[in-house]
């Protein structure tokens, strides 16, 4: 398809006097994996909601796959569009099977079907096959967030939204599933926009990191590029974080005993 495959045309949304977003313009191509950073408050989450109409902006427009999403019913949307959260949302009196088969089902697909991309899913996210069978209270939460990201994948979705997926998740976890995530779009062709707080994060898993600050868009590019160009003292800090954190690490790391 030629052009961009999510974009936003001059977005705008308020929430009573708070300008959430103010005329924001982006575009994404397929295949790539941009992550959207800031602080609180910033309007990445909003942004974010605003692709599969979880947020309906009060201006402007959003393309996706080169459709006005204000044209189609939003479950049907979101039926196209993985999601991911934080709070993952599974269904606790529904077996881990179940809750990936959900949108499969609601898209009539036949049980053979289902039950093979059930099993397809749960080998991609490096989940045992008996996983299946289990209620969500059965696992640890790295395993129900991998179950999350399954159920996101189950219907085929060209594109994958994530909401800061792996921010409640202990360091080790983290950290391996978001490289897991990150094969798995590779491997899978995704394109994927990612919120998080995390600018470590952002720097190892995005091709792409966008700034924001107070609803608008601070800067835009590769990682490297945004650091090597930028004018911006608080977009120069955020980039750099990640460094300053290294340094402050491998120095009370090189210690000696007390």
């Amino acid at each position: 398809m030629a052009g961009p495959l999510i974009q936003l045309e001059d977005v705008e949304k308020r929430y009573g006097e708070h300008l959430a977003l103010a005329g924001v313009s982006l575009s994404v191509t397929a295949g790539e994996f941009t992550a959207l950073v800031g602080g609180s408050g910033s309007g990445k989450t909003t942004l974010l909601k605003t692709i599969n109409r979880l947020v309906r902006p009060d201006a402007g427009r959003i393309l996706v796959q080169g459709g006005d999403v204000s044209a189609v019913e939003p479950h049907l949307l979101r039926r196209q569009i993985g999601y991911v959260f934080q709070e993952i949302g599974l269904f606790p009196h529904m077996s881990v099977g179940e809750n990936i088969a959900i949108t499969p089902k609601l898209l009539g697909w036949d049980r053979p079907r289902i039950e093979a991309r059930v099993a397809t899913l749960l080998e991609l996210v490096d989940l045992p096959a008996e996983v299946a069978q289990r209620l969500p209270a059965a696992l640890s939460g790295g395993q129900r967030q991998r179950v999350g990201v399954a159920r996101a994948l189950a219907a085929e979705p060209a594109i994958m939204l994530m909401d800061e997926p792996f921010g409640a998740l202990d360091p080790l976890t983290r950290d391996a599933l978001g490289s897991d995530y990150r094969a798995l779009h590779e491997r899978l062709g995704l394109t994927t926009v990612m919120v998080t707080h995390d600018m470590a994060e952002a720097v190892l898993l995005a091709d792409r990191i966008v700034v924001l600050r107070a609803g608008r868009i601070l800067a835009d590019g590769r990682p490297a590029d945004l650091l090597a160009n930028t004018q911006d003292p608080d977009v120069r800090a955020l980039l750099e974080a990640p460094k300053r954190q290294a340094e402050r690490l491998r120095a009370r790391l090189s210690e000696g005993p007390a």
